[in-house]
């Protein structure tokens, strides 16, 4: 039997990949994702190596302007849920990190130590933390890969950054378009790879607020047929007043099929769905109920119109990561959502998050795993 330590055995695989792919080889077994190795790679080809210094430089002032003035709505649409997300992560010695869609830090919450220099020198609005600059983080992964990802001390490029542990995801605008992405560090901590789900559900607040924070006539709330509609697992997808589509989260464009925006194009209501548009601006005027409607694919979706105001931004507001709710709550949120993931395999999901089946039933109140 094996004495040795799962988290020391995890490091020690990935100094084996890292060994592996510096050296020209393939690095499978080690347990290491082929997207980190494929980032290393891109590294060594930029001409970086492992043992330089890293500078954590910020970007001009000049550009910093511009990437405040594109960034604004971003921005704002982040802030109750990094005031939330901050509150969630705060005993745990994790941070929150947004980015632009280039890695140029645009925003931070969370309990920084500005006495620690590591934790001072990413934590700071302006500090380019793009793969050309720092190498191999979330920040760069996330932006490349455009899915949330996890990343443990070896696992960035630079010795210098092999002390911090982080979760990113993606986030993208109204239009469908990556805008950037939220990270969560943490420096010389426990590795907490269920940060991953925290660090999506997230993401998809954001999505949301921006969303819905955007100029528009009515609100349609997407799901499927079964499903309770009113958190954020829906799709939305916002319309003006002749019925052209303006916006939609990334769940409404995946249920839609919808492209991202182009310059020049304009999709209608009517495009998508096989019934009168204008039934819709109806619903919400009637405040009906959910309904089914036909998708010309020959799918139904159920579907809930609201015009602009409180009733769309209250069923969004209930479905906030933390909002109102203690860490162990928020905790368990991701423990159900790792389950659901894992298609109820409880076992995958344990591994994925790195504790026991057992803490699995406990958290979600079943006696089984006792």
């Amino acid at each position: 039997m094996s004495l040795t330590h799962p988290a020391n055995d995890r490091l020690s695989r990935i100094d084996q990949a890292r060994d592996l792919v510096f050296h020209g080889q393939a690095a499978q077994g080690t347990g290491v994702a082929q997207w980190v190795t494929q980032s290393w790679q891109r590294c060594l080809t930029m001409g970086l190596a492992p043992e330089h210094k890293v500078g954590f430089d910020a970007v001009s002032a000049q550009q910093m302007r511009r990437v405040q003035e594109a960034s604004w709505p971003l921005v704002q649409a982040a802030q109750p849920v990094l005031a939330e997300l901050a509150r969630a992560i705060a005993d745990i010695r994790y941070f929150a990190i947004l980015t632009n869609a280039e890695g140029v830090v645009v925003d931070v919450h969370g309990p920084v130590d500005r006495q620690d220099r590591r934790a001072d020198v990413i934590a700071r609005v302006g500090v380019d933390l793009s793969e050309k600059s720092v190498g191999t983080t979330s920040i760069s992964a996330a932006l490349s890969q455009l899915q949330p990802v996890w990343l443990h001390r070896g696992e960035h490029f630079f010795k210098d950054t092999s002390v911090y542990s982080c979760a990113g995801a993606p986030v993208f605008g109204p239009d469908g378009v990556c805008a950037g992405m939220l990270d969560l560090t943490g420096v010389e901590t426990v590795e907490r790879p269920a940060l991953k789900h925290l660090v999506r559900r997230s993401a998809r607040s954001i999505e949301n607020s921006w969303l819905l924070a955007s100029s528009h006539a009515l609100v349609l709330r997407l799901n499927w047929p079964g499903n309770q509609p009113g958190d954020d697992s829906d799709g939305l997808l916002t319309l003006d007043p002749d019925g052209r589509i303006l916006g939609a989260n990334p769940t409404a464009r995946q249920m839609l099929s919808l492209p991202s925006e182009t310059a020049g194009q304009a999709l209608h209501a009517s495009d998508v769905f096989a019934t009168a548009w204008q039934g819709l601006f109806d619903a919400a005027s009637r405040q009906d109920s959910p309904q089914e409607l036909p998708l010309w694919s020959g799918l139904r979706l159920q579907t809930q119109a609201f015009r602009p105001g409180k009733q769309a931004l209250a069923a969004h507001s209930t479905a906030m990561p933390g909002h109102g709710k203690a860490l162990k709550d928020v905790q368990t949120d991701m423990i159900r959502e790792a389950v659901t993931q894992a298609r109820g395999n409880v076992a995958e999901a344990a591994r994925v998050l790195g504790i026991s089946r057992a803490t699995v039933y406990r958290k979600l109140g079943n006696p089984k795993g006792e």
